[in-house]
């Protein structure tokens, strides 16, 4: 558990060992989207086709079909609400030309922000490298894997330079924007959903096999903004149970959240 503005760690366990962060690592695409919608390089309005590869990725998914146009943000808000692979390979694409090319641009931003040498991606989504073999263009050698205290760096980076974030993963669900599906959240942390959880407004879930169960929360708390991470639980509750109990341990001994 991490506080945003001062950069403390409140709590920490085996913060150090790298692991599959499964959907997790989407933190880092979605700051790559957003960074080049900063600076003007994509435009939330940009029509992307959606290619073959992105189609047919599989995994949490908002229904995309080969050879359909659709913008830059509901395919953004398909990444950060639903998780959605097909919005996450699609957006890859589009900003960097290829896959392949775009995960380079991941790792040297790992670098770049100082995430530890432990931690690397793979592919855009953070599926395993298994379940893209059968693409051709699919950056799939290796594994991603990431320290719990990296992906805690991130999602700080990413809620201090580009809180927009939060304007998406708040959302609950998404109808609408040209999808052929509702789009359901997620992080059932948010308020008003299963484990709602007073401050909760994101951030990243990710289950893999290899990875379990992981979320990535952020939680604005008595003025004070913070950021945990919770990775390799058995089931979806296990995960939202020990961001709660990793909250109350980080704020203060014997705190009960509402």
């Amino acid at each position: 558990m991490l506080d945003v503005a001062s950069g403390e760690w409140l709590y920490a366990q085996n913060a150090d060992k790298p692991m599959p962060p499964a959907s997790m690592s989407k933190l880092m695409t979605e700051t790559l989207v957003l960074e080049d919608v900063a600076a003007g390089k994509l435009g939330w309005d940009d029509k992307v086709t959606v290619s073959r590869y992105a189609a047919k990725v599989g995994g949490a998914s908002m229904g995309l079909s080969e050879g359909q146009r659709v913008t830059v943000e509901t395919l953004f808000r398909g990444m950060a609400v639903r998780s959605a692979n097909d919005a996450t390979v699609a957006l890859a694409e589009y900003a960097a030309g290829d896959e392949r090319t775009f995960v380079a641009r991941m790792n040297a931003k790992a670098r770049k922000i100082g995430l530890s040498k432990q931690s690397r991606f793979a592919n855009a989504t953070g599926l395993s490298s298994a379940d893209l073999k059968a693409f051709s263009a699919a950056a799939s050698e290796g594994e991603t894997v990431m320290t719990a205290k990296d992906v805690a760096k991130l999602a700080m980076y990413v809620v201090q330079r580009e809180p927009d974030i939060l304007n998406f993963t708040r959302e609950g669900e998404a109808r609408g924007f040209g999808t052929q599906v509702a789009l359901r959240t997620t992080n059932e942390m948010l308020p008003g959903q299963r484990f709602g959880t007073v401050g909760n407004d994101g951030l990243k879930t990710g289950y893999t096999a290899a990875a379990g169960y992981c979320f990535a929360g952020s939680f604005r708390l008595d003025g004070r903004r913070y950021v945990t991470v919770v990775m390799g639980t058995a089931t979806p509750k296990a995960r939202f149970d020990q961001t709660r109990t990793l909250l109350e341990l980080g704020l203060a001994e014997g705190r009960k959240l509402a």
